[in-house]
Formats: C-alpha cells, sequence, structure tokens
C-alpha cells in the first residue's frame, strides 16, 4: 500500500513539478479504483425486522447475508426506479404523459426484494402501480418512459400506458386490485387446490385517500387469506423481502400450497398523478418516512457503514442512472406515435389478420398478430 501511495505522489507531481496529463489522470483513477476495491468487504450479514406469522410455525430468517456484487445491484436498480419515476412525475407535469399514472417511488424495496429471490420462469401479475415490477422483469427505462408517452418504441407499441406493460413471464398491471370477492375466491381455490402461489398484498397505508385504519375493523391482512399461511413483512427493507420472499417460494415450490405475504410499505407520491396525496396525509408524515424508513437510504447506510461500498462509487452509480433516465426521456419524447391503421393490431397471438369495426360501422381496421 505504501508503495501505490508513494508511485500516486509520483504521478501527481510528475517530473520536475510537470502538469499531470490525461493519461496520468486515467492512471491516478485506476489505481485508486484497485487500492479501493480491493479493500473493500466482499459480504455481511444485517439483522432484519422478524416477521409477524399466520398459520406457520416459524417465519423467514432474522439475519440476511449481502454480498457487495447485491448490494451494489440492488443500490442501481431502486435508484433507477425511483428516478424513473421522478421524471415520469416531470413528464406528466409538461403533459407529455397523459392519463392514468400511478408512480412507485418509495416502494422500491417491494419489487425489488421479491425478483431477488424468485426466478425469471417464474409468472408474476401485479395491479396498476406497475413501472417498478415492468423494470424489474427485464422491460428497459426506454420502453417504459416511451410506453408512458404513448409511443410506437413503448413495451406494449404505445398503446398500455401506465397499467398496460407486458413482458416474458410478467402479466403486466391490472386496474382492480384484491377485489372484494374474487380475491376471496381465489384463496378459497387455491387453498383446496394447493396451488404454488405467492399472494402479496403491497400495504403503503391508503387504499387511494383512505387510510387502512378508516377503511378495515382488521388491518391484518396477512391474515386474510383465513386457511392460507401469511407473513407481514418490512417492506421497507429489501433484505426482508428478499427473504420473506424466498421464505415463501420454497413453500409453494415444496408442495405446501399458496401463501400470502403483506408488505408494509409507504408511496411518496399521491394515488395517481391526479392525486397531490396530501389531503389525508400530512406532509410531515410523508417527510418523516422519508428520513427514517426511506428503502435506498437504508441500503446505502448499510453498505457504507460495513464497507461494502464507498460514497464515491456510489456517486458514480447515481450519474450513471441520472445519464440513463435522461436518455430514456430524450427518447420518449422524439420516438414516433403509432399510426392509427395499427390501432386494432396485437388484440391475438398468432392469428390469421381480421377486420375490427372502428368508432362507427364504416370504420374498419385490420388486426394483425
Amino acid at each position: 500500500m505504501q508503495k501505490m501511495l508513494s508511485l500516486l505522489s509520483r504521478v501527481l507531481k510528475g517530473p520536475a513539478q510537470k502538469p499531470v496529463t490525461g493519461a496520468a489522470n486515467e492512471a491516478v483513477r485506476v489505481m485508486v479504483a484497485s487500492r479501493n476495491y480491493a479493500d473493500f468487504a466482499s459480504e455481511a450479514t444485517f439483522d432484519i425486522k422478524k416477521c409477524d406469522v399466520h398459520r406457520l410455525e416459524e417465519g423467514p430468517p432474522t439475519q440476511a447475508v449481502l454480498t457487495r456484487e447485491q448490494g451494489l445491484q440492488y443500490y442501481r436498480t431502486m435508484q433507477t426506479i425511483r428516478r424513473m419515476e421522478l421524471k415520469s412525475d416531470q413528464l406528466y407535469k409538461q403533459k407529455i404523459i397523459r392519463g392514468f399514472c400511478h408512480l412507485y417511488d418509495g416502494q422500491e424495496a417491494c419489487c425489488v426484494g421479491l425478483e431477488a429471490a424468485i426466478n425469471p420462469t417464474d409468472h408474476l401479475i401485479t395491479a396498476y402501480r406497475a413501472h417498478g415490477y415492468s423494470y424489474t422483469r427485464g422491460v428497459s427505462v426506454k420502453e417504459i418512459l416511451a410506453e408512458l408517452t404513448g409511443r410506437r418504441g413503448g413495451c406494449a407499441k404505445g398503446k398500455g400506458g401506465s397499467m398496460h406493460m407486458y413482458a416474458k413471464n410478467f402479466y403486466g398491471g391490472n386496474g382492480i386490485v384484491g377485489a372484494q370477492g374474487q380475491i376471496f375466491e381465489t384463496y378459497n381455490m387455491a387453498a383446496l387446490w394447493k396451488l404454488p402461489c405467492i399472494f402479496i398484498c403491497e400495504n403503503n397505508r391508503y387504499g387511494m385517500g383512505t387510510s387502512v385504519e378508516r377503511a378495515a375493523a382488521s388491518t391484518d391482512y396477512y391474515k386474510r387469506g383465513d386457511y392460507i399461511p401469511g407473513l407481514r413483512v418490512d417492506g421497507m427493507d429489501v433484505l426482508c423481502v428478499r427473504e420473506a420472499t424466498q421464505f415463501a417460494a420454497d413453500h409453494c415450490r415444496s408442495g405446501k400450497g399458496p401463501i400470502l405475504m403483506e408488505l408494509q410499505t409507504y408511496r411518496y407520491h399521491g394515488h395517481s398523478m391526479s392525486d397531490p396525496g396530501v389531503s389525508y396525509r400530512t406532509r410531515e408524515e410523508i417527510q418523516e418516512v422519508r428520513s427514517k424508513s426511506d428503502p435506498i437510504t437504508l441500503l446505502k447506510d448499510r453498505m457504507l457503514n460495513n464497507n461494502l461500498s464507498s460514497v464515491e462509487e456510489l456517486k458514480e452509480i447515481d450519474v450513471e442512472v441520472r445519464k440513463e433516465i435522461e436518455e430514456a426521456a430524450q427518447f420518449a419524447t422524439t420516438d414516433p406515435e403509432p399510426p392509427l391503421e395499427e390501432i386494432a393490431n396485437h388484440i391475438y397471438n398468432n392469428e390469421p389478420t381480421f377486420d375490427v369495426r372502428g368508432a362507427n360501422l364504416w370504420i374498419k381496421y385490420k388486426s394483425a398478430s
């Protein structure tokens, strides 16, 4: 280490105090990076919040191992989702994104922790707050923003918008969230048939503008499956979500039937972009959650305090993420809109072309797969 510092000193000073060249600067950067990366810990173990359980003899572990590689991946993914949603907010206010738009900032630990514990071949269906899941399932930021702006390069060719994004083994957002009669019928059938299904309630404390305390006599949503085992999980901690999801997936894959997870989380924005989000809760409440429970800050502090990364390295990731978001936004605002003649396409997959009636009997469109 002393030799490396001495070499750095000579590179910085140069012979006879000559100015440092670009090549020398690059050498300094590489050597400093090499030194720092070699000094980082490869992994660390963290205590995580114990999950409340229903009809289970034991729950997920209360400790989680985080490798440096995993930490950097989770941090980058959550920052990307956060910045993507803030950019969506900006584009909506500029009236470039129109219609329904439900943002996910604050809840990033849910989709990132869940994806870290399942397989790409597993099937996922989500509700209308779908941007984060679209990204973790493999849709690029460029395709997500282009879908929000209604452009041909969007993941649904500009025809789905905020609530209807799709990817392989990901069946998009859906407008009905846990419709009461249907969800209990589904619970019942899944329990009867012992289906390998994980039901997830992302409890962000509010149903539109109504707090859970005002809407439900019992807020123990993880018990709502009755005969289905349940977990109540800290949804602001990506490690807690990951370990709970791994536990739930093992439960299902071992043939024990379905399981229900309630992820206790929080959304920073209102229900949708038409909701300012402060008429039914205070700004102080939102700020308190941001300051004490933010999922990105929690992961960042863990990594820095346990020598898994450095402030400089995480700042570099932030810069790269911002650049990616800006480039995606540029694409999403310049890519052409889909032509009117394609409006009826993709109704079915691998079917012969057929006619679809337009706004009246005399308008016909061709629908191609």
